[in-house]
């Protein structure tokens, strides 16, 4: 997605820029807040919390964007849809006031085209991702996620296509809707013993990306 227009309107404004820690919440799911949110530095995660208390991961961000809800453009407050937790040493977020945000977006045609764009791209993410955790069963969901994290954190190496990121079995889980961590371990042994996938420092390296595909529905 082309985030110039975003660029273009952080660095021709002077909006404050906050900072967190590793696992800190910049947002808490249903929480009242004033402002909107966009990355500045760092990597952070969505996600949302079920009734009976589970955790449901919805995705990693890791580039200036958006991270908190835009909503309409008149309500001063609105209830976080998710929670945002840093992954990261630290994560910047630029923090602008929701309605003088919108009101920017509103006098800004690039960045209206930017924000539409944003959500068309987001609900068609959504919808791929359901159809993947629906069709791919617990191994398709598993190599969909490591896809995905091939594709967001990925670097070439000698041995393999290194996720260079570190990932326990356990978010894994609440990536793919998988109950419990042991679940994936077991998945991941098939996968590595099937030479797909392979484990160095306690990071996974994709050794056969044409074969992940074929557990994968697109």
């Amino acid at each position: 997605m082309d985030n110039r227009a975003l660029a273009e309107y952080v660095t021709s404004k002077n909006i404050p820029i906050i900072r967190k820690g590793y696992h800190k919440y910049l947002t808490f799911e249903g929480v009242e807040d004033c402002y909107t949110y966009i990355l500045k530095e760092g990597i952070v995660k969505a996600s949302v919390i079920s009734n009976d208390g589970r955790e449901f991961n919805l995705r990693y961000v890791n580039d200036l964007e958006v991270v908190s809800l835009i909503k309409d453009e008149y309500s001063q407050f609105i209830d976080s849809p998710y929670n945002i937790r840093v992954e990261s040493e630290y994560a910047e977020f630029y923090r602008v006031n929701r309605v003088k945000f919108w009101e920017d977006i509103n006098n800004n045609p690039d960045l209206q085209h930017h924000v539409k764009e944003f959500y068309r791209f987001r609900l068609l993410s959504v919808m791929k991702k359901m159809q993947q955790m629906l069709l791919n069963g617990k191994l398709g969901a598993v190599c969909t996620q490591l896809y995905e994290l091939y594709d967001m954190f990925g670097v070439r190496t000698p041995e393999g296509l290194l996720i260079d990121f570190p990932i326990t079995n356990e978010e894994i889980a609440k990536f793919c809707g998988i109950s419990t961590a042991s679940s994936v371990s077991r998945i991941l042994k098939q996968l590595k013993d099937k030479g797909i996938i392979a484990v160095q420092d306690h990071h996974l390296i994709i050794t056969n990306m044409e074969l992940l595909e074929d557990n994968i529905i697109f």
